[in-house]
């Protein structure tokens, strides 16, 4: 009997194993999306996609927060529970509460939660909301965002008593001056009255949202036209029941990357280098510093043409680390530090773009992460010697990183294997210890490993792309080839990049192979190959994606008659680029995509992308290329059946991108279809709609076994 209890055991065990990724288990992927700790706890915020209530195949996006005591780091216990979430947490130096976010009436609004017991309380209740809370060095504040439309700065009677107007001109055309923003007092709208009633009845249909008027640059958000700018100012709040915000900035341009000094008495942060200029104009920032008790500001470091970010405070208080970028152009992050006084300006030599820096707490070493070679490894700055070494793998993302202590890290970690566990090591990273069960479904999977290839190019580039085999690959059998290829155009593919673990997984179980290269232009690999793409985006990352194609179609169970292509963003714009200069491929999927260059300048909110990679619509063609770089100008050449899809609210490139390849394709009578998302941003693929981005790869799978039938 113990015998036949066995074998069943045994065989429900195999078939598990051989399960295969479904469509629907997308939702089942849960991510650590911030991690913080002290000393002997730590708390993350996990992101999973739950039923709608009431609403059959509709999903919500929930957060909450988790506790962990790191001296028994498998028990975890749910700090908050249920579909109200909980994000951005934010320990208190003694580790005795946790301060977070959660939505009230709309807004976002900071709680405070005690970890000895207790309920979560709302601390503040800003009209215009709260994120991102920071504890002061003595626990006894909470520093936090908050986000003020123009109109807002401008008739708030507490944030702006002196009613003050912008210092630059909002380029409205005929006023000289910014005095048109005050209505005279007495004048009420009248459509048939003098000038000023008919501009005061006019300013009504605005406030009704009858009319939207726009004399700014940067009119475009995701999802929506935005002629009313934003901007982001620092409030600081004491940690009681009824105490009021104050105000720690103002004005009519924004702050970021705030730390408080060691003693809690000032912040460093960034804004405006030109407080002077547009905010739509003014891509330069600078380093300041803010004194609490008088809020003045006091400028750190400033420099011509540059922008910082990620700006990490030492310890001591005594050195920051931080990125730096060139404005107004193509830019490629550079890791600096300077002292605290602004003295010590120092590049570190470092060609990737580090991000979540942290300092050691001796000072001598400074950690971060950054994309390389298709992975998240993390990196270590020897400060005195400014050499950076790496500490992990390129087949794995390491996110939400965080020092435990001065021997201790904990970390999200992503491969192949898992989309996403916490994992705890030393700081040499060669010990890592799994100290949750956050995806145990995957356990269950069987999964398609990738296998790394590199060629060089006629650059004399080394392009490195990655083969995946079908899931149940059998040897002697022949399968369709799908080339998969990255946006930005500067993002990176790779076993560690998480973004498209569940869809390459998904295609693979569907009987496909599976090639995605990291084409010239992809970030990761340094500033020259990001660069490399200038004035290129077509022809010269065509050979690299065809060239990492042609290599695994090499391969002896690949159907060379079965060959697929598809891409999102600048991938769409690829897509269509190749398949109007090659056609080998059965059939394409271009996906939220550029396609003429020339109207992206108007139609999307990424549209510095053109004059940054090739030049302004109305320069001379023979330097820019706009036109013989568009996939719009060879749409007549393009023969592969292809399937198009774009968001309707997608202002990143423009829904009249897709609507002109789709009319003209139509026109031309090629085989085209077409799919447009209500309701849907650009973001799609990662972060819209569930049960819309669950839509999407199945009509990718669809469109594609109409020509390559895998059955």
């Amino acid at each position: 009997m113990r015998k036949i209890l066995f074998l069943l055991l045994l065989a429900q065990f195999s078939f598990a194993q051989t399960e295969k990724i479904q469509v629907s288990d997308l939702t089942k992927i849960k991510n650590v999306v911030s991690i913080v700790t002290n000393n002997d706890k730590a708390i993350y915020a996990l992101k999973t996609i739950e039923p709608t209530p009431d609403k059959p195949l509709e999903y919500d996006y929930i957060t909450n927060l988790y506790l962990i005591n790191l001296q028994n780091p498998s028990k975890h216990i749910a700090l908050t529970r249920g579909n109200e979430g909980a994000s951005q947490p934010s320990l208190s130096p003694d580790g005795k509460s946790v301060a977070f976010v959660r939505t009230v009436k709309e807004k976002s609004q900071v709680f405070i939660l005690p970890l000895e017991g207790g309920e979560p309380w709302q601390l503040t209740s800003s009209k215009y909301g709260a994120s991102s809370p920071q504890f002061s060095p003595d626990g006894k504040r909470i520093l936090f965002y908050s986000s003020l439309s123009l109109n807002e700065i401008l008739t708030d009677s507490v944030f702006n008593t002196k009613k003050e107007l912008p210092s630059w001109s909002l380029e409205k055309p005929g006023f000289k001056s910014n005095d048109f923003l005050v209505q005279k007092k007495g004048v009420k709208g009248n459509p048939d009255g003098n000038i000023d009633e008919i501009r005061a009845y006019l300013n009504k249909d605005v406030v009704d949202k009858k009319a939207k008027v726009l004399n700014r640059l940067n009119f475009q958000g995701e999802a929506t036209v935005e002629p009313e700018m934003r901007f982001s100012h620092i409030f600081e709040i004491e940690i009681s029941e009824n105490a009021k915000a104050k105000a720690i900035t103002s004005g009519y341009w924004s702050f970021q990357n705030v730390n408080y000094t060691t003693d809690g008495k000032k912040l460093i942060a960034t804004t405006a280098k030109d407080a002077t200029q547009h905010p739509d104009r003014e891509q330069e920032n600078k380093i300041i510093s803010i004194d609490l008790s008088s809020l003045k500001q006091t400028t750190i470091y400033e420099k011509e043409g540059k922008s910082f970010g990620g700006l990490s405070l030492s310890p001591k208080g005594g050195k920051i680390a931080m990125v730096m970028n060139a404005a107004n152009e193509m830019s490629h992050g550079q890791l600096i530090t300077i002292n605290a006084d602004g003295t010590g300006f120092k590049e570190i030599n470092f060609d990737r773009v580090p991000n979540s820096m942290t300092w050691s707490s001796d000072e001598k070493s400074l950690f971060f992460v950054a994309n390389s070679n298709g992975g998240v490894p993390v990196f270590k700055l020897d400060i005195a010697s400014s050499k950076v070494e790496r500490l992990t793998d390129f087949e794995s993302g390491i996110g939400s990183f965080e020092l435990v202590n001065p021997t201790k890290a904990i970390f999200a970690k992503n491969d192949i294997s898992n989309p996403h566990e916490i994992f705890v090591s030393d700081l040499t990273f060669k010990t890592q210890t799994k100290i949750s069960e956050i995806n145990t479904w995957v356990k269950n999977k069987k999964l398609s490993y990738p296998e790394k290839r590199i060629f060089k190019n006629s650059a004399n580039q080394e392009i490195e792309f990655w083969i995946m085999k079908p899931t149940d690959f059998v040897a002697g059998k022949k399968y369709p080839l799908l080339l998969q290829m990255h946006g930005g155009p500067t993002a990176m593919w790779g076993p560690g990049e998480a973004s498209m673990w569940h869809e390459l997984q998904y295609f693979a179980a569907q009987g496909y192979g599976v090639v995605y290269p990291n084409q010239r232009g992809s970030g990761g690999y340094g500033k020259d190959f990001q660069f490399s793409n200038y004035r290129d985006w077509g022809k010269g990352p065509q050979e690299d994606a065809l060239g990492a194609t042609e290599i695994a179609a090499r391969e002896a169970w690949v159907d060379t008659s079965k060959q697929v292509i598809t891409g999102g963003s600048y991938a769409g714009y690829l897509t269509a680029w190749i398949i109007a200069h090659d056609h080998r491929f059965k059939a394409a999927f271009a996906q939220r995509g550029v396609y003429d260059l020339t109207t992206f300048m108007g139609e999307g909110n990424a549209w510095r992308l053109t004059p940054n990679y090739f030049g302004l619509p109305w320069d001379d063609e023979a330097k820019t290329k706009i036109n013989a770089s568009s996939p719009y100008t060879f749409v007549d050449k393009i023969k592969t059946p292809l399937l198009i899809k774009h968001g309707e609210n997608d202002l990143r490139t423009g829904v009249i991108q897709s609507e002109m390849m789709f009319k003209s394709l139509k026109y031309l009578e090629k085989e085209v279809e077409y799919v447009r998302m209500p309701g849907g941003t650009h973001e799609l693929s990662r972060t819209g709609n569930v049960r819309q981005r669950i839509d999407r790869i199945l009509r990718i799978y669809e469109f594609f076994e109409r020509y390559v039938s895998v059955k």
